[in-house]
């Protein structure tokens, strides 16, 4: 099984909450290798990339300020089948849905007024794995 990539962006209230070292260490713990690791900030014209299919939706602006709320663990994970694994290791986007024992499930949070806080990203595919790792890592880009 050829070995794929896939981002995965610790968000704010992950990071805000201490969690960063316990989602590292369930993404090693299921063998995965960590290939980029770095603590940015995200800025609008980055998340209307990130997030092109939905900057028309009217939820867009909710997404833009919790990503914009402090700062974001970006990794690059690598392994067979990682997409389908670290989507596993997250659970399900809804907190209150994710199962006991994923990301969500632990971490994760749903507020009375609707507010969502699922502490993690990863992409859904290998096709915006590697869209999405040259947007947050565009200093692994080769220069010609």
């Amino acid at each position: 099984m050829a070995t794929e990539r896939t981002l995965i962006l610790i968000k704010p209230d992950g990071v805000k909450a201490h969690h960063i070292g316990q989602i590292i260490t369930r993404i090693e713990d299921k063998g995965y290798s960590i290939d980029g690791l770095k603590v940015t900030m995200a800025t609008p014209e980055l998340l209307k990339k990130h997030y092109v299919e939905k900057v028309d939706k009217p939820y867009f602006s909710e997404i833009e300020h919790y990503m914009l709320e402090g700062p974001i663990v970006a990794i690059i994970a690598s392994g067979s089948r990682v997409i389908k694994g670290i989507h596993t290791l997250a659970g399900d986007t809804s907190p209150n849905q994710a199962a006991p024992g994923t990301i969500r499930g632990d971490f994760g949070r749903m507020f009375d007024d609707g507010i969502l806080r699922n502490v993690i990203h990863s992409s859904d595919n290998p096709q915006n794995a590697e869209k999405e790792i040259r947007l947050w890592f565009p200093e692994l880009i080769p220069q010609p």
